[in-house]
C-alpha cells in the first residue's frame, strides 16, 4: 500500500529495499511462531530485483508438511503488518520437491525468481 509522505499530500510507494527488509522481519517473526516452516522467499518482481511502483509482494513458504487443502492454507498466515498486498504459494517440503513433475514452468520461474530470506535448512534450495 502507498504510505503517505511527512506532508500528508502526497503518497509515495515503498523502496524495493524497505519492502524486502520488512519482509524479511516478517519471515523471521513467522519463522518463530510457527516451528513447521522451513523457509520464506520471495519471487516475481521482488525476486528478480524488477519491482516498481504498483508491484505486489510474491510470497513463498516451505512448510516441513501440510495437510490443509491449498485453499485453507493462507488462512494462518497474517501479511497485514507487509506494506504491500502479498499473494502466497504455500507448499509442504514434499510438494516442493515434486513441483517440476506436476507444473515445471512454475517450478522453473520459483527456482529463477526466488530470493530466499533467512537461513535455509538443507534439501529446500532448490525443487526436483
Amino acid at each position: 500500500m502507498p504510505v503517505p509522505s511527512l506532508s500528508g499530500s502526497v503518497r509515495r510507494w515503498p523502496a524495493a529495499a524497505e519492502v524486502l527488509e520488512q519482509a524479511a522481519a516478517w519471515a523471521a517473526l513467522q519463522h518463530s511462531g510457527h516451528p513447521d516452516l522451513l523457509a520464506v522467499g520471495v519471487f516475481g518482481s521482488y525476486g528478480r530485483g524488477t519491482a516498481g511502483v504498483g508491484s505486489d509482494l510474491d510470497l513463498l513458504l516451505i512448510l516441513q508438511r501440510c495437510d490443509e487443502p491449498i485453499w485453507d492454507r493462507l488462512r494462518r498466515w497474517d501479511t497485514s503488518s507487509l506494506p504491500l498486498a502479498c499473494d502466497l504459494l504455500v507448499y509442504s517440503l514434499e510438494e516442493w520437491r515434486s513441483l517440476p513433475q506436476w507444473n515445471p514452468k512454475l517450478a522453473e520461474a520459483l527456482l529463477n525468481d526466488t530470493r530466499w530470506l533467512g537461513e535455509m535448512p538443507d534439501g529446500v534450495h532448490g525443487v526436483g
